[in-house]
């Protein structure tokens, strides 16, 4: 159950709030949809309810609110926009890195790809799915953790009426197995059909708060839905006699054999058929728009023949526009847009609502009866229709199946966010790309710098001249760092988990941890391609192991470690791919230079005989010689680049440290 009380959006500067005390519920086992025109507040009103827009007011889901949740992919699922991941990654590949996110089983994955209809799509990129396909995806992401809700932001936004038929039968599934459901939608039919309660939103005001019965009954206005052969000779017709008896008659001409008329009923237009002799095809009584204004279908070119127009109704109400899900029957062809009926026709005294066809009478509920399915589509010959004057229903089809239910562990588990974090890095082909670059480029370099001489063999064998201010290995692994983070918010693959990439220090962690291990990896493959390459090309003599090696690997490895942390950090703050590499490059253009200013000042005393020091102060040698290791790690720091990097480290991680303990306090 959700309940909302008192959404607000904050002011706009002299405009009025996108939303204004907003206040609804949504029950639990119904299907609730929010009405309302373009830019009356409906995704504004999402936004506030999931917290991912500052406002005010409270929302509850099943009596907490989100921020109290644990776990909220697991309470709530979520389709806001089009379906954020990266467009290299795989379907596959996608569902079962948030798989590892939310700590459920990766078969999962495949379960929901089942339900959804892409298991023959799952090895296709996220770039290359159709607007349905993106849509059937979404579906699944929000139904990966088994949650309780559904928050659909516009689902059916560019879907064929087909699969917006489909995507509405999964929700009432979800909804008749217990869960809530709550959808936008800016189509009044596509709310009276497919939900059982319509909250109506205008200029970010709560305008109606309905039964969907009711609203169809009181906001939608009634029509007779028209099939003949002869369609321009009938609307001419009613028309004619329209003007005559001076009565308010609209008829709408849709294309092909179909006419809408709005204003009159089936005995009247059957009357008039019959008395000119007009063959017809199908007559059946509809829901219509909600009036002038209401706005047209996309891709539908419509006709209107006017009668006497209403009191009040200036010319812009001269157009009678169909509005989206327009009937029909079974055994209608699409082409081209365009709707082709064909001979077969549910007969009057019938009530068509969606591809259903329903008996008329006061047991309809909002243009459903109560054993009927929103979005089922009898089969051809299923024996609906009219005989001899009784009324009788085609058996409705079956609810579309849900994934089985699971079983996941509330407690949380460490190795989570790294399962999760080994999946997104190895998902795509980005980081094998910047390996493979940095490799080259670094083993380019290292010849170069041979060729041209006067290169110390260190700086030789991590191709690094004195011009650049790191080597490519530093670079390509500060890159790889901020990619770390700046994908997340480029492509934010955990907005299933809260809309926005969580600031959680596991997370971090194993983002740092991915980080290192890949630098380590990228630095020891750097120094070993570099040795092999110029042990190509000049032989044995540039290639020989340097006296100082511990130390000289220690500060290699550390300054690239540090390159990477640097990138996740800076990234994982501002935002941004871009931020966290510039990051990582500042540090040797302007914070090297400034300590290099600070420890040229003249020095009282130096740290002369520190091993021995610490030797005294652990009262015992260390063993394998730790002290050694230390000593070095000492050392490295003590380095202009070693302390610039180490500055930088210590104030990222309290920026960082900052902005996560303000985003909770919020």
């Amino acid at each position: 159950m959700i309940q909302a009380f008192g959404l607000t959006s904050n002011s706009r500067k002299d405009l009025p709030p996108a939303v204004d005390d907003v206040s609804f519920e949504a029950r639990a086992g119904h299907v609730t949809a929010l009405l309302g025109a373009t830019g009356a507040g409906k995704t504004t009103t999402l936004r506030l309810m999931l917290e991912l827009q500052q406002g005010r007011g409270l929302t509850y889901f099943r009596g907490r609110p989100l921020h109290r949740i644990a776990h909220p992919s697991r309470e709530v699922g979520v389709l806001m926009g089009d379906v954020p991941g990266h467009p290299a990654r795989t379907v596959r590949g996608h569902l079962r890195m948030l798989c590892a996110a939310a700590g459920v089983p990766v078969r999962r994955a495949d379960e929901v790809l089942e339900v959804v209809g892409l298991v023959s799509l799952r090895d296709e990129r996220l770039g290359t799915l159709s607007r349905g396909m993106d849509r059937r995806l979404g579906l699944a992401c929000a139904l990966l953790s088994d949650p309780h809700t559904l928050v659909l932001d516009n689902p059916a936004d560019g879907l064929s009426p087909r699969e917006g038929h489909w995507l509405h039968g999964m929700l009432r599934a979800h909804a008749t197995q217990g869960g809530t459901v709550l959808f936008t939608t800016s189509e009044p039919k596509e709310a009276a059909r497919a939900a059982d309660h319509v909250v109506t939103l205008d200029q970010g005001r709560v305008v109606a708060d309905q039964a969907a019965a009711e609203f169809a009954r009181t906001r939608l206005r009634p029509r007779i839905a028209v099939r003949t052969p002869h369609v321009a000779r009938l609307a001419a017709l009613l028309a004619k006699e329209a003007r005559t008896a001076h009565r308010s008659v609209e008829v709408v001409r849709e294309g092909g054999n179909r006419l809408s008329v709005y204003g009159s009923t089936c005995a009247d237009i059957g009357e008039t058929a019959f008395r000119h002799g007009i063959l017809v095809h199908q007559l059946a009584d509809e829901i219509g728009d909600m009036g002038p204004g209401a706005g047209p279908f996309p891709g539908e070119a419509l006709e209107a023949v006017q009668g006497v127009p209403a009191a009040g109704e200036g010319p812009e109400s001269s157009e009678i526009l169909d509005a989206p899900g327009a009937v029909e029957p079974a055994g209608t062809e699409r082409s081209s847009g365009r709707v082709e009926l064909d001979q077969s026709a549910p007969q009057s005294g019938s009530r068509v609502c969606g591809d259903a066809v329903v008996p008329a009478g006061p047991d309809t509920h909002g243009g459903r009866t109560a054993h009927d399915v929103p979005g089922a589509r009898p089969a051809a010959g299923s024996g609906g229709g009219v005989q001899g004057g009784a009324t009788v229903s085609r058996p409705p089809a079956p609810l579309p199946p849900l994934p089985p239910p699971i079983s996941v562990r509330s407690a949380p588990s460490p190795l989570r966010p790294l399962r999760y974090e080994l999946r997104r890095a190895a998902g795509i082909g980005t980081g094998f790309l910047t390996a493979a670059a940095v490799l080259v480029t670094s083993a380019l370099t290292a010849v170069f710098l041979a060729r041209v001489g006067h290169t110390p063999q260190a700086r030789l064998l991590a191709a690094w001249p004195r011009e650049l201010p790191l080597p490519p290995a530093a670079l390509g692994a500060g890159l790889l760092g901020a990619l770390a983070f700046g994908d997340e918010f480029r492509h934010p693959a955990l907005a299933a988990d809260r809309g926005t990439v969580p600031r959680r220090l596991g997370l971090l962690t194993a983002k740092l941890v991915v980080a290192a291990v890949t630098a380590l990896a990228l630095a020891f493959l750097t120094l070993g391609c570099d040795a092999e390459v110029l042990y190509l090309v000049y032989g044995r003599e540039l290639t020989e192991v340097p006296a100082d090696w511990f130390l000289l690997s220690a500060s290699w490895f550390g300054l690239v470690v540090g390159c990477a942390w640097a990138g996740v950090l800076a990234a994982g703050i501002f935002r941004s791919t871009t931020a966290g590499l510039a990051a990582v490059v500042a540090v040797p253009v302007l914070v090297v230079p400034l300590v290099q200013k600070v420890l040229q000042g003249a020095s009282v005393r130096a740290a002369v005989g520190l091993p021995a020091r610490l030797r005294e102060v652990f009262l015992s040698q260390w063993p394998f010689g730790g002290e050694r290791y230390l000593t070095g790690a000492v050392r490295v720091i003590a380095q202009p680049v070693g302390g610039a990097l180490t500055l930088s480290l210590t104030a990222l991680v309290c920026a960082y440290l900052f902005t996560t303990l303000r985003s909770r306090v919020r």
